[in-house]
């Protein structure tokens, strides 16, 4: 490691888009966060990620979702295909989100939002 460095030619590197997206800071409980990485790390993503797919999932449903969002999110995929992931691979993956937010739901002991709506309204 050298003791100085020159960065007068130093370039910033490319920024993530963040549109859509709202960055906060939230407490979580530690044996969430680790379910979380565990799935995340089968499946190949970020904990984050992971974590925001499953509130999407548990918290937006499918009704509410646009035709442009689903649009969106089918380009999305066509791109990562198109970058070298099979469609099979791309179902194995769906299908692996699907089980990370039945068990995140089962490890947070929480009811599903269908089940949710039928108590209340009792």
């Amino acid at each position: 490691m050298k003791d100085e460095y020159d960065f007068r030619a130093a370039k910033r590197g490319a920024v993530a888009n963040t549109k859509g997206k709202t960055r906060i800071t939230i407490m979580l409980d530690d044996a969430v966060i680790q379910v979380a990485r565990e799935m995340a790390e089968s499946a190949g993503m970020g904990y984050q990620t992971m974590i925001n797919n499953i509130l999407r999932q548990y918290l937006l449903p499918k009704i509410t979702h646009s035709h442009r969002a689903i649009a969106e999110d089918r380009t999305k995929v066509l791109e990562v295909i198109n970058e070298g992931i099979s469609t099979s691979e791309v179902q194995a993956l769906e299908k692996q989100l699907m089980a990370v937010a039945s068990e995140l739901k089962r490890v947070l002991g929480r009811e599903t939002p269908d089940t949710h709506k039928t108590k209340a309204g009792q």
